[in-house]
């Protein structure tokens, strides 16, 4: 075998191993924001089919190293630091395989972490940003908002009901800081709402006439956890919110 045969050997190895590569270190490995745990497990499998593909076309490699250096020309022999340059590129593949292994395995660490937090919250009362509220007559609970607002300010209120119909319209005046707004269900015309999620938008103007802006807040109980969502998902109100929309919990 002539020392051109083997390396046009070594270099069809190299073309091969390429997408392989490609694969082993492929950011697509690792999961977004919405990756479920069927997507980690996939992901694993390819990093383990990668570890397998990889050991082959390691010994490959060295099968024809050893049949090239068995047959080179003694009068011109090849580089012995290209030699080495192969044997450390394919080292440094295995090591960036191994990492991808480990980053799956803190990924799916940091996720159960995470569930298992969620779980803590049930049963606790939370206020969430946020401007849709519950309103419950069978149990005597109205509709209630927290408004934030810099300085005081005359506010048009306009209630809506979770299929976009106007419930309600008023006037309220706000001074500088929080306060509390309660809805006890009734319409302008007299007749009260049924029960169910109700959202309020408000237009506020300072003593100048100047836009004023009203941040809402909603109040309520977490009576349930979705875990399936990242990050996850607490029912409030009836109502899914995810859980960096907390802004305060009191047991």
């Amino acid at each position: 075998m002539t020392t051109n045969s083997i390396l046009s050997q070594l270099t069809g190895a190299a073309s091969a191993l390429s997408p392989q590569l490609t694969t082993a270190v492929s950011p697509t490995l690792l999961p977004s924001a919405t990756t479920t745990t069927s997507t980690a497990n996939n992901a694993t499998t390819s990093t383990a089919q990668s570890m397998q593909t990889l050991a082959g076309n390691f010994d490959t490699f060295l099968q024809l190293l050893t049949t090239q250096l068995q047959n080179q020309d003694p009068l011109d022999p090849l580089d012995t630091d290209q030699f080495t340059q192969q044997i450390v590129e394919f080292a440094s593949v295995e090591q960036q395989v191994n990492m991808n292994s480990n980053l799956q395995t803190m990924i799916s660490l940091q996720q159960t972490s995470v569930a298992t937090s969620a779980l803590q919250f049930l049963g606790d009362t939370v206020t969430i940003n946020g401007n849709a509220a519950a309103l419950s007559n069978a149990n005597g609970i109205p509709a209630t908002w927290s408004l934030t607002t810099s300085s005081p300010a005359t506010a048009n209120v306009t209630i809506t009901s979770s299929t976009g119909q106007t419930a309600y319209t008023g006037t309220v005046s706000l001074n500088a800081g929080t306060q509390s707004y309660t809805w006890n269900g009734k319409g302008n015309n007299g007749v009260t709402w049924p029960d169910g999620n109700y959202t309020i938008s408000i237009s506020a103007t300072g003593a100048n006439g100047q836009p004023v802006t009203v941040s809402t807040q909603v109040t309520g109980v977490v009576t349930g956890i979705n875990l399936s969502q990242n990050p996850p998902t607490l029912t409030v109100g009836g109502q899914n919110v995810a859980i960096n929309q907390i802004v305060s919990i009191t047991r």
